[in-house]
């Protein structure tokens, strides 16, 4: 990272303070705004990578990025996937598919030190890990900076430890080896109220928690239900060829256009399946029947599907440097 981060990035931080979703009543005025925060992004920083989780967020935020880019002969930056273990293979498939077929650079962010503890001593989730098994960095980590004083934590996604290293550290060690200045996210005003404050550049520059950098957050403006009407009016057109170019909502993957087949789509199967939210296997439980984008989106909460003791944490893993 250069010594005078971020004095060679001029963008505007309060950008999106006191807004909502409300403040971008047109899906239009929605995209004109990611356009706008995305060929800034691209423009302005030397070393910029896409946050690619392979869910709806992410893609949707990463067409962005590859329209933006084409249209201003600009480079698409290399996606950073963050492999916590506990994915669902489904989603893994779905992310390796499509980078092929879109010819992305993929860096894959692992805390290998868990992982290769996992592998090497057969572990399931929920199988507890000795701290003093860890490397000095991790352990570093859960005494210093999470202040977790037990002898062991639960292989676990969403718990405070379990996140941290999986994510968190995992983010920040790939955001110091590929020397990111920053990251293009597809977080929302609208998914959680730690997110609501949220303004299109982000700083992250303080070096005790994390290597500086900015988050770059395009798609802030959009709610669930815009999200969804994007991918089916542009997304997809735009990506599948004999996807009707006025777009399409199917009702489910028996009714996609003629000479569509849901591998076609860039839309996980999950969703598909009912998923509304894709965190891991283990803590993950579809919404409903029906696909996410026909559900109730407006009475029931995006992330129902998902363990709330994870979601109560938040705003201390925002803290710490998660998404």
């Amino acid at each position: 990272m250069t010594d005078d981060f971020p004095d060679y990035i001029d963008v505007d931080y309060t950008d999106g303070e006191g807004e909502d979703p409300a403040d971008y009543p047109h899906v239009n005025d929605k995209i004109e705004k990611a356009i706008e925060v995305t060929r800034e992004g691209l423009e302005e920083y030397e070393n910029p990578v896409v946050m690619w989780t392979g869910g709806k967020d992410s893609t949707l935020t990463l067409y962005f990025v590859k329209e933006v880019a084409e249209q201003y002969d600009l480079e698409v930056p290399p996606v950073v996937f963050i492999d916590h273990y506990q994915h669902f293979d489904e989603l893994i498939d779905f992310v390796e598919h499509w980078a092929d077929e879109w010819d992305l650079e993929v860096i894959w962010a692992r805390n290998t030190d868990v992982g290769d503890y996992v592998d090497e001593n057969g572990l399931e989730p929920g199988d507890d890990i000795p701290i003093e098994e860890l490397s000095e960095h991790n352990q570093h980590h859960v005494r210093e900076i999470l202040e977790y004083e037990e002898d062991t934590f639960p292989f676990l996604l969403d718990t405070y430890v379990g996140n941290h290293l999986l994510k968190t550290v995992a983010l920040n060690d790939a955001i110091e080896e590929y020397d990111v200045d920053g990251i293009i996210s597809g977080i929302r005003w609208d998914e959680q109220e730690s997110r609501a404050d949220e303004t299109f550049f982000s700083p992250r520059h303080d070096p005790d928690i994390y290597p500086p950098h900015d988050r770059i957050q395009t798609i802030l403006q959009f709610d669930e239900a815009a999200v969804w009407e994007a991918f089916w009016n542009f997304v997809v057109p735009d990506t599948v060829e004999a996807f009707p170019e006025e777009g399409y909502v199917p009702q489910g993957a028996d009714d996609l256009p003629e000479g569509v087949e849901k591998e076609d789509v860039p839309v996980s199967p999950k969703y598909f399946a009912g998923f509304r939210s894709l965190g891991s296997e283990v803590s993950t439980d579809k919404a409903a029947e029906e696909p996410a984008w026909l559900q109730d989106l407006d009475s029931t909460t995006e992330r129902a599907g998902r363990a709330q003791d994870k979601e109560d944490l938040m705003e201390r893993l925002r803290d710490l440097g998660y998404m």
